[in-house]
């Protein structure tokens, strides 16, 4: 899935560094934008959710 994404977003610098160790060639050539996000919600938390649309709106 790495492959055909220009742009990858992660929720903490920790998850750069885990794509980098895992994928270093595909990474190395992709713009990573960390968001500066606590990983502590759980999958379809509301709360996460809202933070997510506002750290991402402008890139969508």
């Amino acid at each position: 899935m790495l492959n055909w994404a220009d742009v990858l977003f992660v929720m903490e610098r920790k998850h750069k560094e885990i794509l980098k160790q895992r994928f270093p060639i595909t990474v190395v050539e992709k713009k990573v934008i960390v968001l500066d996000i606590e990983d502590n919600y759980q999958l379809g938390d509301a709360g996460l959710i809202s933070i997510l649309k506002n750290a991402l709106a402008d890139y969508l």
